[in-house]
């Protein structure tokens, strides 16, 4: 009778132990460990992290640091996952990833002329600039092939791709789904995602009862059905060739020269290549409509054909008329350039135009207006009205690239007048 009474016992425990498991997803410990004794002294965090993720239940540490690192003085021994270490349970979610854009993270670092080398080490190597969100891209084989990886010396030994959304030790699905997750880097001054969405309809929808789900997050939209890829019709950019509006062609050109695409003759530059290998623009009509179709199906999830085909189209159109305002602004520092009133301050392929990836490492204040018109007024512009924040699109896009248009115009003239008293 005891022994039945014991067994029952037993059993009433691991069926409780199993409801919670089933209810809250998060298992009571880990799998036993030599680790984790140490560990819940030394970094206590970490072993709370770990315990309360699902992969505690079947991994131990040493399934991705490897069995090296026996003590304190060894920890140096302990590997650092990578994405091929995620890759060994989750091989579907990888090569999504690793065809999509935030793979390709690292590579835009490598645009910028010279612009790594220049800045304090900790902005670049020590994480707490760029490479601070970019770190989560990767060298794939392609890009070494091209001889494209040169500067990715920068690339910080704790980065990590699939941490930069599952974060570590707990690795949780759920955090990783939360708008949220994207707020730490889609933020601010060129990419205000964050803002954008969460000040929308959209996003009021979504906050007001997360639990409703009733506006769609940036998981939704950019990763259907669990899709890893994260891939935009448009690109960060905002640029795809060929164009078949003929006056819209004409502005692009003139963007593409001052990103030193294309040569001051409209022909291919050697950074076309790395263009290409990041994935930046989309340089076939396929390469566009492909993943424009995919975002209207998405977008027809919750509204008609007809409205999302309209609300993407006015946001295209958005990104043609900044375009205007932002390619009148470069043809005419363009021309400061060809009359030696500003001095090129790169070899670059495309001068005598202005480089656009120099950003704010430029000598005068019309180039740093140029810089804040391509990186934050024209993006906000279009990104604003792609996330439906039409605040944004105007106040902070729009508007600011009208005022900066009128300030260029002034600063060159002032120029002008001052190069024509030194002759």
């Amino acid at each position: 009778m005891i022994r039945y009474i014991k067994g029952i016992k037993n059993a009433m425990c691991w069926f409780v132990a199993l409801t919670v498991l089933l209810i809250w997803g998060t298992p009571v410990h880990a799998r036993p460990s030599k680790c984790e004794g140490c560990h819940a002294k030394v970094t206590p965090g970490i072993v709370k992290d770990f315990n309360r993720g699902r992969m505690a239940k079947i991994l131990t540490c040493k399934s991705c640091h490897g069995s090296a690192h026996t003590n304190a003085k060894d920890a140096d021994k302990a590997k650092l996952p990578t994405i091929a270490t995620c890759k060994r349970c989750h091989r579907k979610q990888v090569n999504q990833y690793m065809s999509g854009k935030h793979a390709l993270g690292l590579l835009p670092i490598t645009a910028f002329p010279g612009f790594s080398h220049i800045q304090p080490k900790a902005f670049i190597a020590g994480q707490k600039g760029c490479n601070g969100c970019h770190n989560l891209g990767v060298v794939n084989d392609e890009v070494k092939k091209k001889g494209l990886a040169g500067e990715y010396r920068s690339y910080y030994k704790y980065g990590m791709d699939c941490q930069n959304c599952h974060t570590r030790h707990a690795f949780s699905v759920e955090e990783a789904r939360r708008p949220e997750a994207c707020s730490s880097c889609h933020t601010g001054f060129d990419h205000a995602q964050w803002e954008m969405w969460y000040h929308s309809k959209h996003g009021a929808a979504y906050m007001t009862n997360p639990k409703a789900h009733r506006g769609p997050t940036c998981q939704d939209c950019h990763m259907p059905n669990g899709n890893h890829k994260v891939i935009t019709a448009w690109g960060f950019l905002g640029l795809r060739l060929p164009e078949k509006d003929k006056e819209w062609l004409g502005y692009r050109v003139t963007i593409l020269k001052a990103l030193g695409v294309l040569d001051a003759n409209g022909k291919p530059t050697k950074r076309l290549e790395l263009v290409k290998a990041a994935n930046m623009a989309r340089l076939t009509p396929g390469a566009w409509e492909e993943v424009r179709a995919q975002e209207e199906k998405t977008c027809e999830r919750c509204h008609s054909a007809a409205f999302a085909k309209e609300n993407l189209k006015n946001a295209d159109l958005m990104i043609k008329a900044s375009d205007k305002l932002f390619a009148e602004a470069i043809e005419i520092i363009a021309g400061l350039y060809r009359d030696g009133i500003i001095k090129k301050k790169t070899n670059q392929a495309t001068w005598p135009y202005p480089d656009l990836l120099n950003f704010y490492e430029v000598n005068t204040r019309v180039e740093e207006v140029l810089y804040e018109m391509f990186m934050d007024h024209r993006m906000k512009t279009f990104q604003a009205a792609f996330h439906m924040m039409p605040d944004y699109t105007t106040w902070y896009g729009y508007a600011k690239l009208k005022k900066d248009l009128v300030e260029i115009k002034e600063l060159a003239a002032q120029m002008r007048k001052e190069a024509a008293k030194t002759q």
